[in-house]
């Protein structure tokens, strides 16, 4: 008597995102061993991620340099202008057009060898802070063409630190970080970043408040009426930061600081930023000090931490898109780029995690106009469409290794389906493995033309839903060989479609115990 072949469905496949901590034959089929070049989209498919276009044309100036450094002031009068960092050079961006800004401060212009700046705006002054440096500002009251030295605002006064840490909080701006002191956090005067003495303007010495001994700044936060200052191993949270002559200490956490300044970001109501055991989120940190410890990145891990050089962690960068509803962590040393949901945790507090490739950006801003901006080489680049600067890019997708129930029966593969949304004329590679090889079998299948699939139809699955992503398409292969355990994968490369998963099903008949 023939055996019946047995159905196996993955609905929503990968909308738990990577998962490389935990065993990859006990853990949930939604979770993914790789999910490269994808996001977890609204509708919580896995799905390709945007690419990235040139947000101008070419600046002399700028030629192959990186923009290492992307912000956006905003005047009093609601004017926003861009403004952006790279290869020695400050500039402004307006429409297809990256503009040199000049030096006007009327002395002798600085010499910029470094581009590691940090860029705060207050009071319709933008300001880039960088260790060992002058702070630099572009105040287009006084020239829309030209920058000069913060200290060289007329009416400035007191010592203008080069801190390589600020922040834009309360109606002052605050710094820390300087080569010969990082002990010390500094404030301006009221809506006066050149006031530095006199008027509601200070400093505070952390070197006797630290509770575990010494300690170093290494970034500053502001959330919610509080101050956050990160040392490597530990944080403190100063409440009343909106009168520093008021502020008291809080609350302070031990054993776990920040170590990279541009790891921070305002995420919704939350803060977040790479300790030295991952991707922590403040809010959760200070409502977890007597539970056990958990990370955002949990299930990368032990991967996150390979890859964040020693010593080498002021390249780190990240972004966090609101529109997009992720955070980005890009580590340059090891060329990873990791892609955080940030619309609803897991149940563990971990966050949807999936990896980038190629498009390693050395920034990154979201604007007022809800453009998500990244610095390459010789441009500031735009998070869009769907290819790299006019490139296809890469996804990578595959499953957890699944036993179908029964992890000591044979099970013989005789059928794949795929349900996709989107693509047009797309060549997806279907992938499959045994028991753990490394070695793979492979099919292909088109994508046709928005192709509607008999089972899925319009109705369901049409345009109204996923207008982005075009149709549903239900692709068939046969199968091959069999095992007690199978892992399944699909790679195709994005080249001006996008694409999602729907739906995985598996057709296996029982073969021998």
């Amino acid at each position: 008597m023939a055996k019946p072949i047995t159905p196996f469905s993955i609905t929503a496949p990968g909308f738990l995102g990577l998962n490389l901590s935990d065993s990859p034959v006990d853990m949930p089929d939604n979770f993914a061993l790789q999910a490269m070049n994808c996001i977890i989209d609204r509708a919580g498919r896995v799905a390709s991620r945007n690419g990235w276009e040139k947000a101008h044309t070419s600046n002399v100036d700028l030629s192959t340099s990186d923009i290492e450094c992307i912000g956006e002031l905003i005047q009093n009068d609601g004017t926003a202008t861009v403004v952006a960092a790279g290869g020695g050079f400050l500039f402004t961006h307006s429409g297809t057009t990256l503009t040199t800004l000049t030096y006007g401060g009327g002395g002798s212009a600085p010499v910029i060898s470094a581009n590691n700046w940090k860029f705060c705006q207050i009071n319709g002054v933008a300001m880039f802070w960088q260790r060992g440096y002058d702070p630099l500002i572009y105040d287009p009251a006084v020239s829309t063409t030209q920058f000069r030295r913060l200290s060289e605002k007329a009416s400035s006064a007191g010592t203008v630190q080069q801190a390589n840490e600020a922040i834009s909080a309360y109606g002052r701006v605050w710094c820390a970080d300087i080569s010969t002191d990082k002990q010390t956090v500094y404030w301006s005067d009221l809506l006066t970043p050149h006031i530095w003495t006199g008027g509601s303007s200070g400093s505070l010495n952390l070197l006797n408040v630290w509770p575990s001994g010494g300690d170093e700044i290494t970034a500053l936060a502001a959330h919610n009426n509080f101050l956050f200052i990160f040392g490597k191993k530990q944080t403190l949270i100063y409440q009343g930061a909106d009168d520093p002559s008021k502020m008291t200490m809080k609350d302070s956490i031990v054993g776990i600081g920040c170590i990279t300044r541009d790891s921070v970001q305002v995420v919704g109501e939350d803060v977040w930023f790479l300790s030295s055991s991952g991707l922590r989120s403040i809010m959760r940190t200070i409502q977890e000090q007597s539970s056990p410890v958990r990370t955002i990145s949990k299930n990368i891990h032990t991967q996150l931490q390979a890859y964040v050089t020693p010593g080498a962690t002021a390249s780190i960068k990240s972004g966090y898109s609101s529109v997009n509803s992720f955070y980005l962590l890009h580590i340059p040393t090891s060329g990873k780029t990791f892609c955080f949901d940030t619309r609803s945790m897991l149940e563990d507090g971990s966050a949807r995690v999936t990896e980038w490739n190629g498009i390693s950006p050395s920034c990154m801003f979201e604007t007022s106009q809800r453009k998500f901006y990244i610095g390459k080489a010789g441009y500031i680049g735009e998070y869009a469409g769907y290819n790299d600067d006019s490139s296809y890019f890469r996804v990578k997708y595959y499953t957890s290794w699944l036993d179908f129930g029964n992890p000591i029966q044979t099970s013989i593969l005789k059928r794949i389906l795929l349900t996709m949304i989107g693509g047009t004329n797309q060549a997806i590679i279907f992938k499959w493995a045994y028991d753990f090889s490394p070695s793979y079998f492979s099919q292909t299948a088109t994508i046709s033309s928005y192709s509607k699939s008999s089972e899925y139809g319009i109705a369901e699955y049409g345009e109204g839903e996923y207008g982005s992503y075009g149709y549903v398409n239900t692709l068939s292969v046969s199968g091959q060989s069999a095992g007690r355990v199978l892992q399944f994968g699909f790679e195709a490369n994005i080249n001006g479609n996008p694409i999602s998963i729907q739906r995985i099903d598996l057709f296996t008949k029982d073969g021998r115990l």
